[in-house]
């Protein structure tokens, strides 16, 4: 498995942006398809964005579509989740999460411990 660590959460306000880092160590991070997934004070975990082995495709939650782009840099072990325009209702802590083989929604084996986002209206 590989390591996972996030960083730069905070607090903003709405129509702010944020951007979250992910730095893997361990197994070859490019062997990895890595995605970002957040959970809201008494709600389940749910999809954020996804991006394949070689950054060739991405994938977007309907809810953050055209707000957050999800990028990577094999060279530096690190994953990327650029937010903006961000709303009240993208509170949550997000977590970076890594996965061999096919899929994107789901079957993510490594968790980062997290870091929280608030967003004040």
């Amino acid at each position: 498995q590989v390591q996972l660590v996030e960083s730069g959460g905070g607090f903003v306000q709405t129509g702010g942006s944020l951007r979250l880092s992910c730095a893997a160590s361990g197994r070859t991070f490019s062997s990895y398809t890595m995605g970002w997934f957040r959970q809201a004070p008494g709600k389940e975990r749910e999809f954020v964005a996804a991006i394949t082995r070689n950054s060739g495709i991405t994938y977007y939650a309907d809810s953050v579509k055209g707000r957050f782009t999800i990028s990577r840099d094999n060279a530096k072990n690190t994953v990327y989740l650029q937010m903006n325009s961000l709303k009240p209702e993208d509170t949550a802590v997000y977590y970076c999460a890594a996965k061999v083989g096919s899929g994107w929604r789901s079957g993510y084996d490594s968790w980062g411990p997290g870091t929280q986002v608030t967003v004040s209206s």
